[in-house]
């Protein structure tokens, strides 16, 4: 069935990707955030005797592995900054602050952190700011819980790095970073219809008008032609299993029993293969072919599985420029 409709209002939803990052750490790493912890800012020299602060394990430019850990001053200099008049979860203020480079007197670097200032008429490149320290610290970057004016800091670079042999009782030698995304994601109009039409359970697709391939989930055009798709097309709600893997694997916070089939299925009238599970039949009979139709769960926007028809299977050939 073919159809052209009006576009359709923009659908547009807030969405968040979070995870734990877990890392070991190397020798120069373990003595920075240990160093944090003990209330010492370490930096490491590199091969030309510049200091870098934060530290690396190997030379930026030569590659060159670095061990040489010096100690430099909580104090240092504003090199260039930018406010931010409203801070997000997480961040180190939850009042505005300016994010600053502020280069450490005795190191060659800046480090990114915050400042907590009155405003923005109050911060200025150059400025001397010193290290407020966190009340509380494990041995991370958030030890630092933000810099502060400090006027009377004197001049910068007066004091020269001292050499330190990164030792300390109890190291931290792995840590643990929250990662988190929060943003709007809006589809576009192809996969508004899209979406919509799975609300109704139709699969809707589109066509090129070049290449006459049917896209599913529709794109908004053709990625080979580039051209527009504004051909609306319902395709499936049958399909053929393409190809497929078997999961040994459970996923985290997912109810679905291991071994299972995770499947490429080309729904009848499409150009292109979606995923889908397979169930309703054992693991190991699934096969290339496979004539599946899908399952919705009761308040399901999409299937939530696919399950055989009783189909005798697919051709090869009907489905062999689909892999």
């Amino acid at each position: 069935m073919t159809a052209v409709t009006p576009p359709p209002e923009t659908l547009r939803a807030p969405l968040v990707v979070e995870f734990p990052f877990t890392r070991s750490l190397g020798p120069v790493q373990s003595a920075f955030l240990t160093g944090l912890r003990e209330r010492t800012v370490l930096g490491v020299r590199a091969e030309g005797g510049r200091v870098l602060v934060p530290p690396v394990e190997y030379d930026p430019e030569t590659a060159a592995e670095l061990r040489e850990l010096v100690e430099v001053a909580p104090t240092g200099t504003v090199t260039t900054w930018a406010w931010n008049p409203a801070p997000r979860p997480g961040q180190p203020l939850d009042a505005p602050f300016a994010w600053v480079l502020v280069r450490l007197d005795g190191a060659d670097t800046a480090l990114l952190h915050a400042l907590d200032a009155p405003g923005p008429d109050a911060v200025r490149t150059g400025m001397r700011v010193r290290i407020r320290w966190a009340a509380e610290r494990t041995g991370a970057i958030t030890d630092i819980a933000c810099f502060e004016p400090y006027e009377a800091g004197g001049a910068p670079g007066t004091r020269e790095p001292a050499p330190h042999s990164g030792v300390f009782d109890d190291p931290v030698t792995g840590i643990v970073a929250p990662a988190r995304l929060d943003y709007t994601y809006s589809p576009g109009r192809a996969q508004t219809r899209y979406l919509r039409a799975l609300s109704e359970r139709r699969v809707l697709g589109e066509r090129c008008p070049s290449c006459d391939k049917v896209y599913v989930p529709p794109r908004g055009a053709c990625p080979t032609c580039g051209v527009a798709t504004a051909d609306q097309v319902e395709v499936g709600p049958r399909g053929t299993v393409t190809t497929f893997c078997i999961v040994n694997i459970k996923a985290r916070n997912l109810d679905i029993e291991v071994p299972y089939v995770y499947a490429h299925i080309a729904l009848d009238g499409a150009g292109l293969a979606l995923h889908g599970r397979i169930g309703g039949i054992p693991y190991d009979q699934v096969r290339m072919g496979l004539r599946v139709e899908p399952v919705w769960s009761e308040d399901g926007r999409y299937p939530d599985h696919y399950r055989p028809t009783g189909e005798p299977d697919a051709d090869y050939d009907t489905y062999k420029e689909l892999l």
